[in-house]
Order: structure tokens, then sequence, then C-alpha cells
């Protein structure tokens, strides 16, 4: 071929698979460059988290992750395992915090931003700002008061509270200290009168959303548990129990319901009827949690679904690989705006990714991990005794443990409106769709 023929293009094949090659990838080249020192980072990294020297105080906060550190110090082994385990090789748990990478905040300058409104409306509700606390359960296994401190929060700041079917505080006494009506997520069990009986007591209490987890069918292997566990001198047994009856035995909204034939918080025979039949059973508002196929998303309008909210679980119940936020474009697209879309941030609640989730195509969003976790919370000792112990671990928060968190995220959702920022994928990747820079409601859980 003479030289002049030679196109760039063609020059670029070459070098592609010559990087992609085995020449490159493995044998004596291969291991020659894994020797080469690695080059240092740039820009450095100054100030690193430092694991081992620990916030005393939630104000000394920088961000909702320096409550980890500190919960690793002071709560038993087998609680923060349970906190902080994902399922299998926890390749969902990472892709939640990466997906965030391959976005970018495209801003808009000039726009008025002297007077900021964080009050938002969420079927037909008004709260003074879009942190939303979600639902985790047995959250006595963190502090005395458990969920009895978060509704008490929740209050202080005006925010919405969703409660846990397995939160150590009944749905009465949580809407009773929040002092306002809170939402109810419900684990329906295998057995339908199990669900019935449970929407009916929630609705009863004055809860008007109902919001069904869809992804949780069978128990989820946990390796990080399983490891801390076995440096934890207690017997796990004597506080949660191994069976499905003594667990529930030790959560309240279970009282008086009659189990016989349940076996597990999950449905796993659940399906579409399934959910038409709790469409037509549920008096208020209905939403499914756990959706990321724009089919199953499509189907939910179909049924007559209020709301999704698009959730892998935090990585906790099976180990897909997909971030939810991967996941949001094809969902609203599917829906087509026939009904509320919310997401969950899950692990990635941190100052930009939040910045990031609030110009997302979603109007709410929620994250199920960090309520707070302050060392008050998380204090070895005073939080967390047998008596205490509940099976549900991921929440730990009294009500000044959360409100710094709050406060600093109300920092990070202050951007000017939903005409100043929006959100766009790198270049060489799909932008993002037009109109994705509404205001996203950020639930901190």
């Amino acid at each position: 071929m003479s030289r002049h023929k030679f196109r760039p293009a063609s020059r670029l094949r070459v070098l592609q698979f010559l990087a992609t090659g085995p020449l490159l990838t493995a044998g004596p080249l291969a291991a020659f460059a894994q020797g080469l020192p690695a080059r240092p980072p740039d820009p450095m990294v100054w100030a690193p988290r430092d694991p081992d020297n620990v916030i005393t105080d939630p104000k000394q906060a920088l961000d909702v992750f320096d409550f980890e550190p500190a919960a690793k110090k002071n709560l038993p082994p087998a609680h923060f395992g349970y906190m902080v385990t994902g399922a299998d090789d926890e390749v969902t748990l990472r892709a939640n915090r990466e997906g965030f990478l391959k976005f970018q905040l495209r801003p808009r300058r000039l726009v008025d931003v002297g007077t900021i409104d964080m009050t938002t409306e969420l079927f037909g509700a008004r709260y003074d700002s879009p942190i939303v606390i979600a639902p985790t359960g047995g959250n006595r296994a963190f502090h005395p008061d458990g969920e009895i401190a978060v509704a008490k929060a929740a209050k202080a700041g005006n925010h919405l509270q969703i409660l846990s079917t397995g939160a150590s505080t009944s749905i009465e006494d949580a809407i009773a200290a929040r002092g306002a009506p809170i939402w109810f997520q419900l684990y329906p069990t295998n057995k339908w009168e199990v669900a019935e009986a449970l929407v009916r007591r929630a609705e009863r209490a004055g809860s008007p959303v109902i919001a069904l987890t869809v992804d949780v069918l069978t128990q989820a292997n946990w390796e990080t548990l399983a490891r801390l566990r076995r440096s934890d001198t207690r017997n796990c047994g004597d506080c949660h129990g191994w069976s499905l009856p003594e667990y529930v035995a030790r959560r309240p909204n279970f009282d008086g319901i009659d189990l016989n034939g349940a076996t597990s918080l999950g449905a796993p025979n659940m399906n579409w009827d399934f959910v038409k039949r709790l469409r037509d059973t549920v008096k208020g508002k209905l939403m499914l949690k756990g959706i990321l196929a724009h089919e199953d998303a499509a189907l939910a309008a179909q049924t007559g679904i209020d709301a999704i909210i698009v959730s892998n679980h935090g990585g906790r119940f099976g180990d897909l690989g997909r971030a939810t936020i991967d996941a949001l474009p094809e969902i609203v697209e599917a829906v087509g705006g026939r009904m509320s879309v919310w997401s969950t941030a899950a692990s990635a609640a941190a100052s930009t990714s939040s910045r990031r989730w609030r110009s997302a195509p979603t109007p709410s969003a929620s994250a199920g991990r960090r309520y707070g976790g302050s060392p008050r919370s998380a204090r070895a000792g005073s939080s967390v005794s047998s008596k205490s112990c509940a099976t549900s671990c991921t929440s730990r928060c009294a009500s000044s443990a959360l409100r710094p968190c709050a406060t600093s995220l109300r920092r990070w959702c202050a951007a000017p409106s939903s005409s100043a920022a929006s959100l766009t994928r790198p270049a060489g990747r799909s932008r993002l769709k037009d109109g994705l820079s509404r205001r996203v409601r950020l639930t901190f859980g």
C-alpha cells in the first residue's frame, strides 16, 4: 500500500488493535509494565480520609462519609458489617458510587440565586426541603430511641419520613413522634393475608402512601457481614432470632397479625397479579420500590401505580453490577410523564454526587444507609446493647445526629434552580435528554 493511501484512520485502528491485543496485555511486556512505579495522582490527594483519625462530634463532619469510620470504631463488628455490606462481590455497591463519574454538571450562568426555595411538595404534602428519610429497619440496633429519634429529627426539619416494615417502632408511635403522617414501606412476606394486614394497619394509623419493595426475594449473600461477624463474640440469635417468627417478634408492626404460612419478609411468589391486587386494596397512593428496567416501569404505569423508586437496594440484594443512576434515563423515557419517578442515591450521597442527583431525570431520590452515624449514636456501651439490638442494622441516628447532616445536604442541594444546571454524560457518551435539570428531591436515609 502506498504511503499516501495509508490514512490516519487506518493507523488509529492499528493502534487500537495493539492496545487491546495480547502483545501489551499479556506476556513479558505486561509483566514489565506491572513492575514500574505507579504514577502519582494528578492532582495529588493531600488530605485523604484517615480511618484512624475519626470525628468525635457530628459538627466535625465534612460529608456523610466521615461518619463511617466513627461507626466502624464504635459499633460491634456484626452491626457494622450489616450496615456496610453489599451482596456477593459488592460490584453493585461500588457501581453506585462510580456511576456518578460518568456524568457531568452543565451549569448555566447569570441566573438569580439570591433567594433559594427548598420547599417541595410530594403527593399533596409540603415539606421544607427535599431531604427525605428513607426506610431502614431496626434503628434500635444503633440507638435505644430508634425510629422515635428519627421521627423527632424529621419533625425538627419538616422532612418526609418513610417507615420500614421491619422497624423497631410501630407505625402508630412513629407518626405520633413525627407529629404528622409518614409513609410506610411494605415487605409483603410470601403470604397475601400478612401483606393486607400490614397495609390496613398503616392506613388506620394515618399513612397516606404505601411503598412496596419488589427486589427482596430471598436471603442475600452478605460476605462482608459474614466475615466481620466472625470477630463478634456475641450470639446474634439471642437478640435477633434465627427464624421469621423470632424476627418479627421484635418488630411491633407485626403485632396481632397471623403469620402462619409466612416464611420470609420478601415474596418470591410476587408477580404483576399481586401488584394489581394490592393496587385494588390500597386506599391511598401506591409506589413500587426496586424497579430497574424500562419494561417494568411501563408495566407499573399501565397498572395504575402512582410512583416508582428506581433502586438496586444499595447493592444489598442481588449483585447485578448496574448503578441506579445508569438505569434512570431509559426508565424516565418509558414512563413518559405518566407517573412520578424517584431514585435511590444509595451510597453516593456525597456533595458533588448529590448535585448530580439533583440534575438527574427524576423528581425525587432516596438513600438508605446514612442517616448520620454520628459518634453519639454509635457510641459503644451507650447506644448498643443486647437488649436494644435489632436485625436490620442499616440506620443509626439520634435527633442531634441527623441535623448536621441535613444541614450539609441543604447546602449541597441549594443549587440555583431547575434552569441553572443540567446533567450530561462526558464526551464520547450519549447526552441525556433535554429537561434533565428538573429538581431532584434528595432522600437522605
